[in-house]
This record gives C-alpha cells, sequence and structure tokens, in this order.
C-alpha cells in the first residue's frame, strides 16, 4: 500500500519495494543472458551454480541482496536496474548463428560487442545461406517472448524464386503443406515482381523452424535462389542498415519493444516507482530512429559512431 506523510502527500517508495522480494533462481539467471530456463534448471543441477556460497538447488529463489556464482564466477543479476539491450544487425550469408562449429566457419557472435558479466541471445536464427535481420539481447524472458513458437511472432521474408509460383502453389501454401515435421503454412504470399525465371515473393510465417521457407517451396518442386528476413515482430531491417553491420536501439526504443512484447516491468522505474519516461527528444517512431540518433557499431574496429552505415 502507499505511504503518506501528516500532510497527506505520498512518500517516496523505498528501493526494497521497487523490487521484487525474491525470484526463482533459473528464471533470473535466463534474465541475466546466461540461457534458455531450461538449461538453468540443467546447469543448476549440476552443481555448478551457489548462492552464497552454497550449492543451490533447482527451484531456489533468490533476493538482490544474495551473492551468485556460476562456475565459481560472480553473476550480476537483473532486478529492474537496466534496461535490456538489444541490437539489430544485417547478417550476410556465409555466417553461421551459433559460437561453436566444428567447421570454424564465421560466426555472427564474434563481430558483437564484448559483454561484462551477461552474454548475447539471439532471437531467432537464420541458417548458413540465408541474410537478413538478426537481433540479440541481453534478456533472456525478452528473447523467448519474440522466438517461442506459442507467441506466434511473425517473421516476414523477402523470398527470390526460381521460376514463379502457380495460382495453385500459392493457395498450397497458404492452406498448408506436409513436411517432415509436421504440417506448415504460409500466413500471407504476395507477388513483388522480378525478371525472367526469378521472381520475388513476400511471405509471412508465424513459426521458427529450421529452413521452413526453404522447405516450403522444395516441397513444390521449385528453388529459393536466395532468402531475405526483412522483418521480425515489430521491428523491420533498416533500410540504412547494410549487410555485417550493427545498430542498437536507444533506450525509448527498448522500452517501446517492451511494451510490444508484454513486459512492461522490465522497464527501469524511478524512485516514486513510475516507469521512467524516454527523453522528449527520443524519436517519434521506436523502430524508424532519426539519423542523428543512430549508434552504429563497426566490428572490425570495434568502435562506435554516430550517423549511419555507409
Amino acid at each position: 500500500m502507499p505511504r503518506y506523510s501528516y500532510y497527506g502527500r505520498p512518500l517516496k517508495a523505498s528501493p526494497e519495494e521497487l523490487v521484487p522480494r525474491s525470484e526463482k533462481l533459473h528464471k533470473m539467471l535466463a534474465a541475466a543472458g546466461l540461457g534458455a530456463r531450461r538449461e538453468m534448471e540443467a546447469l543448476i543441477a549440476s552443481g555448478a551454480v551457489s548462492i552464497n556460497g552454497e550449492p543451490a538447488q533447482v527451484g531456489d529463489r533468490v533476493r538482490p541482496s544474495d551473492v551468485v556464482r556460476v562456475h565459481g564466477r560472480i553473476v550480476h543479476l537483473p532486478w529492474g536496474t537496466q534496461m535490456p539491450r538489444v541490437l539489430l544487425y544485417h547478417k550476410p550469408e556465409g555466417e553461421i548463428v551459433s559460437r561453436d562449429d566444428p567447421q570454424g566457419r564465421p560466426s555472427v557472435f564474434d563481430k558483437l560487442p564484448r559483454l561484462k558479466g551477461q552474454r548475447w541471445i539471439s532471437v531467432g536464427r537464420l541458417d548458413y545461406n540465408t541474410e537478413g535481420l538478426l537481433i540479440f539481447t541481453t534478456h533472456g524472458e525478452l528473447a523467448e517472448r519474440l522466438s517461442h513458437p506459442r507467441y506466434e511472432v511473425e517473421r516476414e521474408y523477402a523470398v527470390r524464386v526460381l521460376g514463379g509460383l502457380t495460382a495453385q502453389q500459392i493457395e498450397q501454401l497458404t492452406h498448408g503443406i506436409e513436411l517432415e515435421d509436421g504440417p506448415a503454412r504460409v500466413d500471407s504470399l504476395r507477388h513483388e515482381g522480378g525478371e525472367g525465371v526469378n521472381q520475388w515473393y513476400r511471405m509471412v510465417l508465424r513459426e521458427g523452424r529450421n529452413r521452413e521457407v526453404r522447405r516450403l517451396i522444395e516441397a513444390l518442386g521449385l528453388t529459393v535462389s536466395r532468402l531475405i528476413r526483412v522483418r521480425f515482430g515489430p521491428i523491420a531491417l533498416p533500410s540504412r542498415l547494410k549487410r555485417g553491420m550493427l545498430q542498437e536501439l536507444t533506450a525509448p526504443e527498448v522500452a517501446e519493444l517492451l511494451k510490444w512484447c508484454g513486459l512492461e516491468r522490465l522497464i527501469p522505474r524511478g524512485e516514486n516507482g513510475s516507469p521512467m519516461r524516454p527523453r522528449a527528444d527520443a524519436p517519434a517512431h521506436p523502430y524508424r530512429p532519426r539519423v542523428r540518433r543512430v549508434r552504429v557499431y563497426d566490428p572490425y574496429t570495434r568502435t562506435e559512431r554516430s550517423g549511419h552505415p555507409r
């Protein structure tokens, strides 16, 4: 309940009232960007996690004052005091979305800024031969809210097909095609033109199955000659973001994304307990920032600069 002074004025909430009294350990480790919740439960069960020097058990709860270690290293858990970071990356062909690859192929994680006490989590994946929008965040719950199939977040692709689709084939795609791992369908599909035998289409799906777009087209006896993801949920691939470049969302943009995902509680709060308001000079549209407010990270020089990638 709110507290009031002798004159009936509301008092500021104490820091203890602004953070949860306790949270489940595996949930907080996932929120810190160490992996999915199930992975964190397995990590705790393996004995690699401790709370205040004592081995942790699956189901344990933690408070802001607790010291949590993973493999002996202190982990800084997010208690609503810091906005999650979100990166947009224009993935080119020829890179994998994995930290480890036996074949030694280039990884998208090699180009990301270094973090201390956290790690970048990819929102969904793109296969080796696919380019386009790839999102990274430091918050596990935000990554799960965008990528888990039960939330049915839209993924939009620009697809170049070798040989055009007939009206019957378009109807098949929108009604559903049986694949090896079950039926799949396209939510919407429209023709975008093309030259010669190569025809472009825009496809929207709500699943993130492995190579789903390519397998749907191959099931019709056709071949995808180029595939680009141009939108993921409310975030479209910025036109100024060239292949191999990164762009970090500003705090107001991340706040809008959290609201869209229904995660307003992750927005940092002020001393009075109310959500902190974005600055007055913030861009009007959360996903189309003004050029002068864009922060671009160059993975080759590992530096940031203002403006837009050239």
